[in-house]
């Protein structure tokens, strides 16, 4: 979370380039999305008891699990040519890249517009990000395989997300809290009607080497830009450094809400 944010403050200060990055996470992490209430929500015992780690994301959204999964993260300025304005636009943009990348792995991929419906409704007893609809929504065979999240500072765009290859929902319905176990296993039933990973739709396993090649590509054809390997910069490794020990390593700002 820190690179993602370190490269944005970059950026806006022009001194890093419109920037696709492609990651995972050691351990295995409970994200949550800035405006959640992380003792309301997540059972910290129980996270704690699996090894997981934690971490408040600068983006909204709700609880994800990055484990078995592709974390993408697109960082571009708001006025870089292409890219609408509208929040609900740019998703429709860069959701592009996703949709081109499921289908290199050879799925069915589709782009469902929310635009005008209760698009952040969901269950309201579920801190589950997957199991609430986005504005532009990435399904196969109608369920979604993809959560995305937004930020705009400094005149950036810093939007990121978790590409599922497989999934462990008794693990992810484990460490977040529900009013009572009833309603825990009804939501656990809702959101694998609702979400799916790629590895239980293909006949065989992708690889995340795999995945990261398809979506690279499939960034690429979407956004209609050529990919440039890179590494980060001394500034942005700094600047990532900081932030990670005044911010993302800190209970002030895990525990904020």
């Amino acid at each position: 979370m820190a690179i993602d944010e370190a490269i944005l403050i970059a950026g806006g200060e022009g001194k890093a380039p419109p920037t696709i990055r492609f990651y995972g996470w050691d351990p295995p992490t409970l994200s949550i999305g800035y405006f959640q209430r992380a003792a309301r929500e997540v059972d910290f015992a129980r996270l704690k008891d699996r090894g997981l780690g934690f971490v408040r994301r600068p983006t909204g959204g709700r609880a994800v699990l990055h484990d078995q999964e592709l974390t993408y993260s697109v960082i571009v300025a708001e006025d870089v040519p292409g890219m609408p304005s509208s929040v609900i636009q740019s998703y429709r943009v860069i959701s592009t890249g996703l949709l081109e990348g499921f289908r290199l792995l050879g799925l069915a991929a589709e782009m469902v517009s929310l635009e005008g419906k209760a698009a952040q409704s969901g269950s309201p007893d579920s801190a589950a990000c997957f199991d609430s609809p986005s504005w532009y929504e990435l399904v196969v065979e109608g369920r979604k395989v993809a959560g995305s999240a937004q930020t705009r500072q400094r005149g950036m765009i810093l939007q990121h997300g978790s590409i599922l290859l497989d999934l462990d929902v008794d693990l992810l319905f484990d460490v977040l809290r529900f009013p009572s176990e009833r309603v825990k296993e009804r939501m656990k039933r809702t959101f694998l009607d609702k979400a799916a990973a790629i590895n239980q739709l293909r006949r065989s396993p992708v690889t995340p080497e795999e995945a990261e090649e398809a979506f690279a590509e499939g960034f690429a054809r979407g956004l209609g830009v050529r990919l440039v390997e890179g590494e980060l910069t001394p500034y942005e490794q700094k600047l990532a450094e900081e932030l990670a020990e005044n911010r993302y390593a800190s209970d002030e700002w895990n525990m904020r809400r």
